[in-house]
């Protein structure tokens, strides 16, 4: 869980017009952990079994760090598989992708953090919501990507910021003609699409609707909008897996 790496440089890490911001929660953080840890448990919805975990946000300064992406873990990150790529779809990932994080703001795969508690939906004691905290310098930040950018984030980090001209992917679940979104799928799917984009490359909205074709069962476009369709793709996974 810690990592072998050497403590926090906020200085070291890409995106450096975040700092303030990222400084600003960093020591909010380990206050709360320190000073108030039954706050700041409530605030992260942690159970009483769980509170160990606030170790883990007392000590972000001088923990252990690992890159973003050994650091995140879940289904996303297990479909992506960063670790398992080569030549120039390992190049084009270390280039082009971004990790969205409700402690950092945007991270690089190889920036090297601390394992934290935060999530992005959390208001924060003192501080409030995370949206308004990070909107301002995140927005001034993403204003200025030129290029094809590929909007992957889920509901409550896509809130922390806008992404100009962006093409959103969605995950929908058809059953008989009704649609839903499947926490679960949503993210095996972005994963699948995520490494396609690294091996692949893309540069218009035809482009990324093409490769999602590679990874769901149906594809639909709406301007800059690429909703990913699943129907007997998801229910065969799990049939496999048991």
């Amino acid at each position: 869980m810690g990592g072998s790496g050497p403590p926090l440089e906020l200085d070291a890490l890409s995106f450096p017009a975040l700092n303030l911001t990222r400084l600003r929660l960093v020591r909010a953080l380990e206050r709360l952990a320190t000073r108030q840890p039954e706050l700041l448990a409530r605030a992260l919805g942690l159970s009483p079994r769980q509170h160990d975990q606030l170790a883990l946000d007392a000590t972000l300064s001088t923990s252990p760090t690992l890159p973003a992406l050994a650091r995140y873990t879940g289904v996303l990150y297990d479909e992506l598989g960063y670790a398992s790529l080569t030549g120039g779809a390992r190049r084009r990932a270390d280039r082009s992708l971004v990790v969205a994080s409700a402690l950092f703001g945007l991270l690089r795969p190889r920036d090297r953090v601390p394992a934290y508690r935060l999530s992005g939906g959390t208001t924060v004691p003192d501080l409030g919501g995370l949206a308004p905290v990070w909107r301002p310098v995140l927005e001034s930040e993403l204003s200025s990507v030129t290029g094809l950018v590929v909007d992957l984030r889920s509901g409550a980090y896509a809130a922390l910021a806008r992404v100009p001209k962006a093409v959103e992917v969605r995950v929908l679940r058809d059953d008989a003609g009704r649609r839903t979104v499947v926490s679960h799928d949503n993210k095996y799917t972005k994963g699948r699409l995520a490494r396609a984009l690294c091996e692949h490359g893309a540069r218009t909205t035809a482009d990324v609707a093409e490769l999602g074709r590679t990874v769901a069962d149906g594809v639909e476009v709406d301007g800059r909008r690429v909703d990913l369709v699943l129907t007997g793709l998801a229910s065969a996974r799990q049939t496999v897996s048991g």
